[in-house]
Parts: structure tokens; sequence; C-alpha cells
């Protein structure tokens, strides 16, 4: 999305140095919009409109990133992506050195003489928040807990004070950067339980308004389902209440997600494969226990039995037999939407 260009020099030579440019978004026809995203969209927009960052906070599926750019689409603005990573520093998000500038001079005028002068000067870069905050672009900071806590301190300051603390060596800057009018963030997260989650200052939290999200109701899912692999109504319904029935269990600590819905659907389009199918349980086998790897009891061979269990429930297929699942095509009417 962002690119990076590198221009130093030595001696006249280019050599590297990143820059980054914003992404351009704009709100498309394929973002599903129910009543309850409707209401979290409004929500948001708000926010923003007031001046205050927002942060999406839930389970990873629960379409938190999707939610974010569709927002950040809506603000007209140009868009700052940042990836939330354990080895981010503060120079990750504000800029930093990225090279030199070597000059020599070579002074042979009078031959008898010979006198050389060398000069070295490092070069700065401003990363994505500092040029964000310059030209009032939308950040969008994904994950961002994934990053330690004292990497995110240049944020403080930015959205509490509009003002970006910037080191006094940076070209041409005086140690502080005026933050446009126009600059907002959005910020996403996964709970704190989550592996690689690290725990967030209390100062930024306290800045942010952050909006729980958790797993869609039912009739969103199906929608979303059926937006994102064009399979037909019944279809969707079967897909979306495996995946569900699957995360009622109990027996996985997380998901499956709306993720496992488009895979199962989208796989299942290209495949042209019914839910009576022995094509279609296979699909939903493969995506949901490779989903659901992290087991609370038994492993593997609960998480079977009840996929198996799901499937006779939510395909007309007849309850399980022993190790065996028997799938017969029912003597129904499809319905295609």
């Amino acid at each position: 999305m962002s690119t990076i260009r590198s221009r130093q020099s030595e001696g006249g030579l280019p050599v590297e140095a990143p820059f980054h440019e914003p992404v351009a978004l704009s709100a498309g026809d394929a973002f599903v919009i129910t009543p309850e995203i409707q209401k979290v969209v409004e929500r948001a927009l708000a926010y923003l409109k007031a001046g205050y960052p927002v942060h999406f906070s839930g389970p990873a599926g629960a379409g938190k990133t999707t939610l974010a750019l569709h927002l950040a689409a809506m603000r007209g603005r140009p868009v700052m992506m940042v990836h939330g990573d354990d080895e981010f520093g503060s120079s990750d998000l504000v800029g930093g050195d990225y090279g030199y500038r070597k000059s020599k001079l070579v002074d042979n005028y009078i031959h008898s003489v010979l006198k050389t002068e060398e000069s070295v000067s490092t070069l700065w870069a401003d990363n994505r928040l500092t040029l964000a905050c310059k030209t009032g672009d939308t950040l969008l900071y994904d994950e961002f807990t994934r990053s330690k806590p004292e990497a995110n301190n240049a944020l403080l300051s930015v959205l509490e004070e509009k003002l970006l603390t910037l080191p006094t060596k940076r070209p041409g800057g005086d140690g502080y950067l005026e933050v446009h009018p126009e600059f907002r963030a959005i910020l996403t997260s996964n709970p704190e339980e989550y592996a690689g989650v690290h725990r967030t200052q209390d100062a930024l939290m306290d800045r942010l308004i952050t909006i729980k999200l958790d797993y869609f109701d039912r009739e969103t899912e199906i929608r979303i389902a059926r937006a994102k692999s064009g399979i037909s109504l019944e279809d969707a319904k079967s897909v979306v209440d495996i995946v569900r029935g699957m995360r009622e269990t109990g027996l996985v600590r997380h998901g499956p997600s709306l993720r496992a819905c488009i895979m199962i659907a989208r796989v299942t389009a290209q495949q042209k494969a019914r839910p009576w199918e022995p094509a279609f349980h296979d699909i939903c086998r493969d995506v949901l226990i490779g989903l659901s790897a992290r087991v609370i009891r038994d492993g593997e061979a609960d998480l079977r039995t009840r996929i198996d269990d799901l499937l006779a429930q939510h395909t007309h297929a007849p309850a399980r037999k022993g190790n065996t699942v028997a799938v017969e095509k029912p003597a129904t009417t499809e319905v295609m939407v």
C-alpha cells in the first residue's frame, strides 16, 4: 500500500532512504452494511469528527481492520497504514537517520599544494506518523498492541496536545511539529490474552474512544458470506450455522470467526459443492479443524465429532453412525436468491 523510495548520495551518487506515500481509499459497494454495522460506523464517525481517535477492540476475525478501512475511506482523506510489530521502535513511527551524505573537495589549484576537505552528514527521513501529522492524513494503526508500549509513546502528545515531539537533529526542525487539524487516528487491537499482544499504557488508552466489537449476529454473517462468495442464501445459512455452532461448543478458546464462513463459502462456490455433498463436508472439516487448533479438551477427536454432528444437523444429512457420516441429497427444492 505504501511504497518505499530511496534517495541518499555519496559523492553525488544515489543511495537509499525511505519515503512513504499515503493510500487513497474509497468506500466501495462490496462493504456489507447492516443495521448493526451502520450503528458502529455512525458512532465511530461522530467521534472522529469531534477530533477523537477511535479504537476498535475485539477477537480475531471480528472485522476490525475491514471496518477501520471503511471508516477511513468515508473520511475522504489519504490514509497512512501502520501494522504493529514487536520489533517496532519510536523511529518506525516518527522517523530517523537512514544513511548519510559524504562530500569530498580536492583543491590542487596550485600544483605544489594539495588540499582536501571531507564532510559527512546524516540524512533524516520522516516516517508515517510524522507525514500524517504534517498533511492531515488518517493514520490507520492496525494491531497497535503488537508493538511494545514504549514504541507508541509518540502518540501521547499527538492525540492530546496536538504536538509531535521530534529530535532536534532533524533538518529544518525546532524539536516539535504542530499536528494538522484534519489529522485523525483509527487503531485496532486484539484482546490482551492473545499471543504476541502487549498491554498498552493507561495513558494511551485514556486518550482513545474504544468500541468493543464481537462476532456479528447471524443475519450479518450470512450477508457477508454471500457477498464475499456469491453462494445462494440457503447455502450461506448452512455455512454460517455450522461455524456458529462450532463457536458455541466451547471446544476452542477463540472462534472460529467470520473468516471461517468466508473460507468455506468461497471454496464451496469455486468447487460448486452443495451442503449435502461429501466435498462440502470435507471443506468444513479442513477449515474448522485447522482454525480450531487450540482445543480445551481431548484434542482433535472431539472437534471432528462435533463438526460431524453440526454437518448432520445443518445439511440435512442423516445422523452420524459409528465413524462415518452418510450424506444424501435431500428431497427438497433448492432456493436460489
